[in-house]
């Protein structure tokens, strides 16, 4: 297995994928993903294991520090399988 350099952390994004019963919200490369379960809030970032959430009140998204998206939701469901996360959303 080859050993990861910083440039290779660096140009590793996450896509995710934010949808509603109405459609896609969201659909993008972005560096973080930060929400809320039972247990309280969480980050996900890339080369996080595998997760299954139910998710509550908000998903922020990170492209960078400067670009950034907040999403208030009543509840949702986050699931992540290699670097690609799925959200579906209900306000």
């Amino acid at each position: 297995m080859k050993k990861m350099t910083k440039n290779d952390y660096e140009n590793t994004k996450l896509y995710v994928i934010v949808r509603s019963k109405d459609g896609v919200l969201f659909s993008d490369d972005v560096f973080s993903v930060t929400s809320k379960n039972e247990k309280g809030v969480f980050d996900i970032l890339p080369y996080h294991e595998n997760i299954i959430s139910l998710i509550s009140d908000f998903i922020i998204t990170v492209k960078n520090i400067s670009d950034y998206r907040i999403f208030n939701i009543e509840k949702g469901i986050l699931y992540m399988i290699e670097n690609k996360i799925n959200i579906y959303v209900e306000f």
